[in-house]
């Protein structure tokens, strides 16, 4: 059977996660125009050549560590984002759009936080369809309050 185009979305946007460098959340973002046709992909992760959080290796007595993880890696999702190094989805996924302003649909493996948001709000982005819901409301209601679909995949039908 043919996948919904927000099926195969969705599908690209957990594919696309599964690059993702950082230790304590995968995420993963598709940009899609109104056509349905892909603008950009992105993954959370670091910087460009800077050393992967979720690296391992094997230290004294089989004990796995991770000698890259940034000051952030522990925090609870949601919290201590400025800790984190990594780039968000979204944020990477804008950085390799040509046009923000011929973005319809951002599909999304956790909603976006407030600051993601906000960067989608300053282009023509109108419907964000998510995967699971990331802790922090208050990116919903802003939004929801510009007049723009927040969609939660699990709810379509």
């Amino acid at each position: 059977m043919r996948p919904s185009k927000d099926q195969w979305a969705m599908d690209l946007a957990l594919v696309t996660a599964r690059r993702a460098t950082c230790l304590r959340r995968q995420c993963g973002c598709v940009l899609l125009n109104a056509r349905g046709h892909v603008l950009a992909t992105g993954y959370n992760g670091v910087a460009s050549g800077q050393a992967h959080c979720n690296e391992e290796v094997w230290g004294d007595g089989a004990v796995l560590m991770w000698p890259n993880a940034c000051p952030g890696a522990q925090a609870p999702s949601g919290q201590g984002l400025d800790a984190c190094q990594a780039i968000h989805a979204e944020q990477n996924a804008l950085l390799q759009c040509r046009d923000v302003y011929a973005i319809h649909t951002a599909y999304v493996t956790a909603s976006p936080c407030i600051t993601c948001c906000k960067l989608l709000l300053n282009t023509s982005c109108e419907r964000i369809v998510f995967f699971e819901t990331y802790p922090h409301p208050e990116a919903r209601a802003l939004w929801e309050g510009a007049g723009r679909s927040w969609v939660h995949f699990g709810s379509l039908s």
